[in-house]
């Protein structure tokens, strides 16, 4: 074993020295893509169950057919063809922009799915107990429905926004300087990988808080049993 080679390639003072301050950036960078797609993609996929619940055949088709492309299509894929196509189209995006699209479709379809599994899980009497007393479709949905439906799926969706979160490393695909971005080119610029390690580092410190939250989150809000 030559520990003195290890050391100097994924643990050289000097070269994490010169390479932190791009790292600390990227992982600004990729903290505010994560709450980003966070943000829009639960939005968005709530929004949709939401109206997939009243039945409308025309817009339950398109949100089937919108849930099933983006849960299909690797979300590596939607990055490059919102990056590379789109500007064809008269709609260019920035890197940031297209990985925060891509990301938060990505994130609506499964949680547009999961939400409407909750939704269908809440016996149909409490919506006939809701409506009995005069609240309207949408009181009787926001108010009694979702809330029993989010805590239902609280914790596949919470290990569905960690997993497509994690994906914020694909928009160094289109030179977006994230974690992974900054640590590839500082590793490229430096010769030397340890950037690499300093990033798998800033993914560690990132990250392993979102993964305590997620387990706080499912013990807090899922159904006791």
């Amino acid at each position: 074993m030559d520990l003195d080679r290890l050391v100097f390639s994924f643990f050289n003072a000097r070269v994490a020295a010169e390479a932190w301050p791009d790292i600390v950036k990227g992982f600004f960078v990729t903290l505010e893509v994560g709450l980003a797609v966070i943000a829009t993609g639960l939005a968005l996929g709530m929004a949709l169950a939401m109206l997939r619940s009243f039945q409308v055949k025309l817009v339950n088709f398109v949100i089937i057919v919108f849930a099933d492309v983006m849960r299909a299509l690797p979300a590596l894929a939607v990055i490059v063809i919102l990056f590379f196509a789109f500007p064809y189209l008269g709609l260019p995006m920035s890197a940031f922009t297209a990985t925060w699209l891509a990301l938060s479709l990505v994130l609506a379809a499964f949680a547009e799915e999961l939400f409407w599994a909750g939704i269908i899980a809440i016996p149909r009497g409490q919506w006939e107990a809701a409506r009995s007393t005069g609240m309207t479709a949408w009181q009787t949905l926001a108010a009694v429905i979702v809330p029993q439906a989010v805590r239902l799926v609280v914790p596949p969706l919470t290990n569905r926004t960690i997993a497509i979160t994690k994906g914020t490393a694909l928009g160094s695909v289109v030179a977006l300087s994230e974690i992974l971005g900054a640590s590839s080119s500082a590793a490229s610029n430096l010769g030397n990988p340890t950037p690499l390690t300093l990033g798998a580092i800033a993914y560690l410190v990132l990250f392993i808080p979102f993964v305590w939250f997620g387990r706080w989150v499912e013990t807090r809000f899922a159904w006791k049993r």
